[in-house]
C-alpha cells in the first residue's frame, strides 16, 4: 500500500496525479553510475525525464555526498538508480522490451543504446553498464502470432539470424510463398 493511499482526499487533502507512485518501480543496482546512467538513459528516450538525486550522508555506506539514488521516468515508466558498488552485475536475465512503431525507432534506439555496450542476437543488446534490452518491432509480434504456422515458422528462422532486427527482411521471409 502506497504512503498516499492512507490520506483520505475526503478530509481536504488533494493528491496530484504527477506524485502518485506506480505500483512496481524497477531497481537498478550500478557500481557507482547510477546518476551517469539516468542522464544516459533520459537522453536517448524523447518521452522521458531525470528525478531526484539523494545522497549519502554521514552514516554512509558510500561516501558522503555522493549520489545514493537516481530517479527517472522512460516512457512513462518510473526507475531508481542505485550505487551500490560492485557487488552485484546486470545479466541477462532481466532485460527491457522495447516495443518500436518503425525501423527507425529500431535504428535509433539500437545505435544509442549499444554505443559503448554490446550487440545480441535476436534483437538483444547490453548497453554500456551492461543492462540487456530487447529492441523489437511491432511488426515482429503480429507476424509471430499469425494463425498460419509457417509464416511464423519462417519469421522466427529469419530473426534467429540477426542482430538488430530489419523488418523489411522479416516482412519478405512472412511473405515468401
Amino acid at each position: 500500500m502506497s504512503l498516499l493511499s492512507c490520506i483520505p482526499e475526503s478530509e481536504g487533502y488533494q493528491i496530484e496525479e504527477e506524485f502518485k507512485m506506480q505500483k512496481i518501480t524497477p531497481f537498478l543496482w550500478f557500481d557507482n553510475q547510477s546518476e551517469e546512467a539516468m542522464k544516459f538513459y533520459t537522453s536517448i528516450f524523447k518521452n522521458s525525464r531525470a528525478g531526484k538525486v539523494t545522497r549519502y550522508g554521514e552514516a554512509g555506506p558510500g561516501p558522503k555526498g555522493s549520489v545514493m539514488t537516481a530517479s527517472f521516468e522512460l516512457e512513462g515508466l518510473e526507475f531508481t538508480a542505485l550505487n551500490g558498488g560492485p557487488l552485484f552485475k546486470f545479466t541477462e536475465a532481466i532485460s527491457f522490451v522495447v516495443d518500436c512503431s518503425s525501423q527507425q525507432e529500431v535504428d535509433y534506439l539500437w545505435e544509442k543504446l549499444t554505443e559503448g555496450g554490446e550487440e545480441g542476437p535476436c534483437g538483444w543488446l547490453k548497453d554500456r553498464y551492461g543492462l540487456s534490452w530487447q529492441i523489437v518491432p511491432t511488426a515482429l509480434v503480429e507476424m509471430m502470432n499469425d494463425p498460419d504456422p509457417e509464416k511464423s515458422k519462417r519469421v522466427t528462422e529469419a530473426m534467429l539470424k540477426m542482430k538488430k532486427l530489419d523488418i523489411q527482411t522479416l516482412r519478405r521471409a512472412y511473405e515468401q510463398a
